[in-house]
């Protein structure tokens, strides 16, 4: 099937081609009676607006690019969701990339999605990020950016993240109210915001409680499993923890492997609290409290702010950082 143009329109109702493409974005130039034979002529012959032609005349592509570390995560999926949801009911399409934990990556990603002349993007940096020289040649060429989740210490940035001192704190208050004292913490790399955050919920909880804090039962782990699986058998050889605290989903999972190969006879006095978007959570044994983040939400709102960004005609905006509330789920 041949794609129809506006010139095939203009001929084939006698029109000029620019009579055409000013009936078909209603404008007040165009009368009531030319625009109706316009669009419905249109609609008849499967007229489609070419987005390449678009683009170049408005310089907007109406997509912006995504970039997470892995979209098999759940919290990440379900952020996802809320990004696609807010941003197609406002006539954009989503490109999402995956930096699977890696700079170089990443930096490939924003490349990609630059050339690609994507209107903006929202990101969640990948736990190998130290800096983001990489995002600020982009942005300082007036390229809007919004951080989700992961997010960097420059100001200059909008933002959208949990609250992640108060979620680890609940959780660990909540190990300590059911009697447990040596509680581990298993944490992603230190360079990441959250594993900042949720560290330092965990040491408020613990001095709360009159809990000396020991550094010996915190073990920061890499991407691989490997990682988690050396640490929790430094943990339950050398420290003797009754109970475990755990920084993501991917962590989790890593460690209940361990756990049930290896530890199955010395695991079922211990408890277990996550910070996880797991929708099986209840189904692990022994069971996985969580500690739930509003993953959809902050992609909503992250995307929001970012469309709003794009389409409001203020250049200078005050940057804003939305922090929302994580909850509870016991199992």
């Amino acid at each position: 099937m041949e794609t129809v143009t506006l010139k095939d329109i203009a001929k084939a109702l006698n029109l000029s081609t620019s009579t055409v493409s000013r009936a078909l974005r209603d404008s007040y130039e165009i009368n009531e009676n030319t625009k109706k034979k316009v669009a419905e002529y249109a609609k008849k012959v499967r007229y489609v607006p070419n987005p390449i032609a678009l683009s170049l005349k408005d310089n907007k592509t109406k997509a912006i690019g995504v970039i997470v570390p892995e979209i098999a995560n759940n919290f990440f999926s379900q952020a996802i969701n809320g990004i696609e949801d807010e941003a197609y009911s406002r006539g954009y399409h989503v490109v999402i990339c995956q930096s699977h934990e890696s700079l170089e990556r990443e930096k490939e990603n924003f490349r990609h999605l630059f050339a690609r002349k994507v209107d903006g993007v929202l990101i969640s940096l990948s736990g190998t990020s130290k800096d983001i020289n990489h995002i600020l040649e982009y942005s300082e060429n007036d390229f809007s950016v919004v951080f989700f989740d992961r997010v960097p210490e420059n100001e200059s940035f909008h933002k959208v993240v949990a609250n992640n001192v108060a979620g680890a704190f609940n959780a660990t208050e909540y190990l300590i109210k059911q009697g447990k004292k040596r509680i581990a913490h298993i944490t992603s790399p230190q360079s990441l915001s959250i594993s900042q955050e949720r560290l330092e919920g965990y040491r408020k909880a613990l001095e709360t409680h009159g809990i000396v804090f020991d550094e010996s039962l915190v073990k920061y782990c890499g991407f691989d499993p490997e990682e988690a699986f050396l640490a929790i058998d430094n943990l339950i050889d050398s420290q003797n923890p009754d109970a475990f605290f755990i920084c993501s989903d991917r962590l989790a999972l890593n460690c209940y492997e361990v756990l049930q190969k290896r530890y199955e006879n010395k695991i079922n006095d211990m408890m277990f609290f996550g910070f996880t978007n797991l929708n099986v959570s209840h189904l692990f044994r022994p069971q996985l409290s969580t500690v739930v983040q509003p993953a959809y939400e902050m992609g909503m709102q992250a995307a929001k702010i970012l469309l709003d960004k794009l389409e409001s005609k203020k250049k200078n905006q005050e940057y804003e950082k939305i922090v929302l509330e994580t909850y509870l789920k016991i199992s």
